[in-house]
């Protein structure tokens, strides 16, 4: 039999999934990726489940045989649900940026929870989870009938390596229509509909919850220890709680960047913004606006994947080259098209133009967030050069921090692993941003607010002002 103090953690997202394996120590010892497939199936896209357990078996097989590895933990992208009955799926996972068909969209909006109950805006797609889940049951209700499971998307990775079906609380007040943060109990849908019976009991993130076994080279045995997983994003937010960070914003980048700031009143959140209360590990209401900042930029910058130069920037500045929203579904600006307005720009000068947007639409959240605190900058986006930078120059008065991981997601999942064992080993590695001072900024915001101000006057919409 084979285990060890290691820690593997599968970080589950929409674009890429990734295993990091953590030594006793902290460090990271090993690093995978790979691509998941959402394929077609009877003109829904779905999870190619299968293709993506079989990478995940052989990338643990390998890290237990080379790094000792005796525990593993998932965190997952939010919006995504499986539905279980025994040891098998009744319906494929469902690709959440797919909408429901028109013919039963009002039919399931109007079954919604009020705002003041869930704190979970109306949102496109499967954004609210309970949306998709409505929908399989209007559409292909024996699916939903044979399920004796309703489980999150990282409680469906921990299934699948322990078969202990649970909750995490967490995942399911993330924007799901299925929580009532306030009442620290599901909302009102889920009892409307009968869907409680079909939540398994609810155990913390990082708890132990059963083990992995499977046969090594050479005649011996893997036992692995299982932990319940956790959504993404609220796993950065553990993280860098765990490491010191107290009174802060953190902003969390990946396809989404997800902006958390506890010191936001609930009453702030404005519900045609994309803000919303998500729920800590523990069960706390985490105010919270997002966009789908990684996405946008990935679009909006044509694919560039190098940093991008000062000046690049500057040309961008000179020029009047704005980047509007939005590139994608979802955020604070939903409804409006993306486009660049300006002169023609290409390569760098593009990514640049698509920096300045997604710096910008950053600075706004925070603004509608109520931002006045330490900020801390995690994620993929932080590789994307100067990020922090341009930040930590538009919001002087703050400290802006920047992760030296970029993985908070994965190094929060360890944390509560190790957590649960009795062990602590991370410390704050986060460095201060410091302010770039680039000619024009603050006349490129103001022009850049005035614009978007004037786009959102042709259409009524009943949101809360944001002031520049």
């Amino acid at each position: 039999m084979t285990s060890g103090s290691a820690v593997a953690v599968f970080d589950l997202g929409k674009t890429n999934s990734k295993l990091f394996v953590f030594g006793a120590d902290g460090s990271i010892l090993a690093e995978l990726r790979t691509k998941p497939a959402w394929i077609e199936r009877d003109g829904i896209r779905v999870l190619d489940d299968e293709a993506l357990f079989g990478w995940m078996t052989s990338s643990l097989l390998n890290a237990v045989e080379d790094h000792a590895v005796g525990h593993v933990m998932f965190s997952g992208h939010g919006c995504t649900f499986a539905l279980v009955q025994d040891d098998h799926l009744t319906h494929p996972i469902l690709d959440y940026e797919q909408e429901p068909p028109e013919m039963l969209r009002q039919r399931i909006d109007m079954l919604a929870p009020v705002f003041s109950e869930t704190y979970s805006p109306k949102l496109p797609l499967g954004f609210n989870y309970g949306r998709h889940i409505l929908w399989l049951e209007a559409a292909k209700p024996e699916s939903l009938g044979r399920a004796d499971a309703i489980l999150a998307y990282p409680q469906y990775w921990s299934w699948k390596f322990s078969g202990g079906k649970v909750s995490e609380v967490s995942y399911i007040g993330c924007h799901s229509h299925l929580w009532a943060p306030l009442n620290e109990d599901f909302s009102s849908l889920v009892d409307r509909q009968g869907w409680r019976e079909k939540m398994p009991a609810f155990v913390r993130a990082g708890a132990a919850i059963g083990n992995w076994r499977s046969p090594l080279q050479g005649g011996n045995r893997a036992e692995v220890q299982v932990h319940n997983g956790v959504h993404d994003s609220n796993s950065a937010l553990y993280y860098y709680r765990s490491v010191g960070f107290d009174d802060f914003t953190l902003v969390s980048t990946g396809t989404w960047v997800v902006i958390f700031n506890a010191a936001c009143p609930l009453d702030a959140l404005d519900e045609h913004r994309d803000m919303l209360a998500n729920v800590t590990v523990d069960g706390k209401a985490a105010p919270t606006i997002r966009f789908m900042g990684g996405r946008e930029y990935e679009l909006a910058s044509g694919g560039w994947n190098k940093p991008v130069s000062v000046d690049a920037l500057s040309q961008v500045i000179a020029k009047g080259v704005f980047g509007l929203p939005s590139f994608a579904p979802g955020g604070p600006m939903q409804g409006f098209n993306g486009r660049f307005v300006g002169p023609l720009v290409e390569g760098e000068e593009r990514a640049a133009a698509a920096l300045l947007y997604v710096t910008l639409m950053t600075d706004l959240c925070l603004d509608l967030i109520r931002s006045e605190n330490s900020i801390v900058i995690d994620g993929g986006l932080v590789k994307t050069g100067l990020f922090a930078e341009l930040l930590a120059e538009l919001r002087p008065s703050q400290d802006v921090y920047s992760s030296a991981t970029a993985e908070g997601s994965a190094f929060g999942a360890a944390a509560l692993v190790f957590e649960t064992v009795g062990q602590f080993p991370f410390r704050n590695e986060t460095t201060r941003a410091e302010p770039m001072p680039l000619f024009g900024l603050e006349a490129y915001r103001k022009a850049w607010r005035s614009l978007i101000e004037i786009e959102e006057a042709e259409v009524v919409r009943p949101r809360k002002e944001f002031h520049s």
